[in-house]
């Protein structure tokens, strides 16, 4: 929207600077990051007037973990939608609209109403189970779905999404995927993500931080994937317009920003499953249509060990009836180690930083 007033530098000059993606971008960061830190005291106080405070489970149930949390009793959930409403209107502002864009945006949309109704359950109406898994399931199934067919059947973007491309590799490794099998696979990083980053948000700070260095990562990407020069040095996949993700990637940065603000220990709101849901199906997404879907594997590193965590321990005591975690997600292994829960998700940060960087680091060993 406010690119358009480029148009009129000829009544003002530096309106010129609309134009250009890395003015707009620097614009996303700081105007999410201040609707973020402005808006947040006043939904705060609006989610403890309601009561929509988190709740935890019993020491029967998490044993000491109950007691190192129980401080945390009561505290706001649900701010997700402050990091939904500063991505929203950052973006809608200063990106071009375009279908990778508004894909993008209909996904963050889709899946923070299915995390908002998960949170609603379990707070508003004491269901602790929430939304059932099948039907979280069911719906990332069917935003995927979305997702795929609208990009697959584009006409400006219909062949290039066809492809797969991988790390280390000059030239797709699929040249054209056939429909059911790109529809799988987005599934996969779509529902894979989301599900990782929600499983990731457990202490105060940790998923919010993780996800800067992650959309830090693929601000990058999706500028060097929109600039022909640089995408046939790299030997990357051009995708034209895809520098507006960029802008969004930047929302996604300011706004994260600012709800650590708010997150950090001790943690004035939680972000829930409105939050998290949504944040990792939209890095999903971003991730697909910037062709770096695999990387996302090494980028959002720290999203894949809580992940696999959790596979291993429940596999672990199905088969054997032992644990191989104290307790996981895996950051509740170390607080249960003794860790302080600020060094965990210190500690945490760099990892995800270091994940970050070797994730970009794979533009040029190819």
């Amino acid at each position: 929207m406010l690119f358009e007033i480029a148009s009129f530098e000829d009544v003002f000059g530096p309106l010129r600077l609309f134009k250009y993606l890395s003015f707009r971008c620097g614009c996303a960061l700081a105007i999410s990051f201040f609707i973020g830190i402005l808006s947040a005291p006043y939904a705060i106080e609006i989610l403890r007037k309601i009561k929509f405070g988190q709740t935890f489970r019993t020491k029967d149930e998490v044993g000491k973990l109950a007691e190192l949390h129980s401080g945390k009793k009561g505290t706001p959930a649900m701010g997700g939608i402050i990091i939904y409403a500063s991505v929203m209107v950052a973006s809608l502002l200063l990106a071009k609209p375009n279908l990778l864009v508004f894909n993008a945006l209909f996904v963050y949309t889709a899946l923070t109403a299915l995390g908002f109704a998960d949170d609603y359950l379990k707070i508003a109406k004491k269901n602790s189970k929430g939304v059932p898994g099948k039907v979280k399931l069911a719906v990332q199934i069917c935003v995927s779905l979305a997702a795929i067919s609208i990009l697959y059947f584009s006409k400006d973007y219909g062949i290039i999404m066809r492809e797969l491309w991988i790390p280390f590799i000059k030239y797709p490794l699929i040249a054209s995927m056939p429909f059911w099998f790109a529809f799988v696979f987005v599934f996969f990083v779509i529902g894979g993500s989301s599900n990782a980053l929600n499983l990731t948000d457990g202490v105060d700070g940790l998923a919010i931080g993780c996800t800067v260095s992650v959309a830090l990562a693929y601000a990058i990407f999706s500028y060097v994937a929109g600039n022909s020069i640089t995408a046939e040095y790299l030997f990357l996949r051009y995708i034209p317009d895809s520098g507006e993700l960029t802008v969004l990637c930047c929302a996604i940065l300011g706004a994260s920003l600012a709800f650590l603000w708010y997150n950090a220990h001790p943690a004035e709101v939680f972000m829930g499953d409105t939050g998290s849901l949504a944040l990792g199906g939209l890095i999903g997404a971003i991730a697909f249509m910037t062709q770096q879907p695999v990387t996302l594997v090494i980028v959002g590193g720290v999203f894949v060990m809580e992940a696999v965590s959790v596979i291993l321990q429940v596999g672990s005591y199905k088969a054997t009836k032992k644990r191989i975690f104290r307790m996981a997600p895996i950051h509740h292994h170390f607080e249960l180690k003794g860790w302080a829960e600020t060094k965990v998700v210190i500690r945490f940060w760099i990892i995800s930083l270091i994940f970050a960087l070797a994730g970009l680091a794979t533009l040029k060993i190819r």
